[in-house]
């Protein structure tokens, strides 16, 4: 049965304790929910094949799908894509860690597999702004997340809301009802210019100071 860890957020001793116990279901290959800013999701190794796998069984999504990709912080990136311009990294800078994900080339030498084969070539990437996560990231490698509800559905904020399966994941951590914050915006980068994908809790009018060819347009 899976373990549910709670009352973790307001006490700085027993975070560190769920933080520790995160880092161990991770590096053992276990995959885990946490809270993000749009509901609840599943974290797993990004390199870990198996772990990324059962996220997409565990959704049910179609073959191809790649699971978007959690880290730290913007030097990260460096590791996992390719070379972004004083632009791209400005917006970055800007609106990481947030609801802002990146679509991006990724470096091609990587050992792993998000669910596409890396035939896609590209990965979705974000800096979550959520302090235990954030702790999280701080011990491990880059992550592999997704929504826990089922593909095409709406965020699950609720707990209440879905059966866990004994086996199915290793740890819950939860933090009750969750207030959603709405889904990312997605914007592309490319080697000379950045696209729009969607809209979300980043506007388009938060964008354009810094690019200012961005546009519904885009989408």
């Amino acid at each position: 049965m899976a373990e549910r860890i709670r009352d973790f957020i307001d006490s700085e001793s027993r975070l560190i304790e769920a933080v520790d116990s995160a880092v161990r279901y991770i590096s053992a290959g276990e995959v885990i929910i946490v809270a993000t800013e749009s509901g609840y999701a599943y974290l797993a190794n990004a390199f870990d094949a198996k772990a990324v796998k059962s996220i997409h069984v565990m959704r049910g999504d179609s073959e191809g799908i790649a699971a978007q990709v959690f880290i730290k912080g913007i030097e990260v990136l460096a590791g996992i894509a390719h070379p972004i311009n004083f632009q791209q990294k400005q917006v970055l800078e800007k609106f990481w860690p947030g609801q802002l994900s990146v679509t991006i080339k990724s470096q091609p030498g990587l050992n792993w597999n998000l669910g596409d084969d890396r035939r896609l070539g590209k990965i979705n990437v974000r800096v979550p702004n959520r302090n235990f996560i954030s702790k999280v990231l701080d011990k491990t490698g880059p992550l592999a997340t997704a929504s826990i509800a089922f593909t095409g559905r709406a965020a699950i904020n609720d707990l209440s809301q879905i059966i866990i399966r004994e086996g199915d994941v290793g740890a819950v951590f939860d933090e009750g009802i969750l207030e959603n914050a709405g889904h990312s915006t997605i914007v592309e980068f490319s080697e000379n210019e950045i696209t729009l994908q969607r809209e979300g809790a980043v506007s388009i009018l938060q964008l354009q100071p810094l690019i200012p060819s961005i546009s519904p347009t885009n989408l």
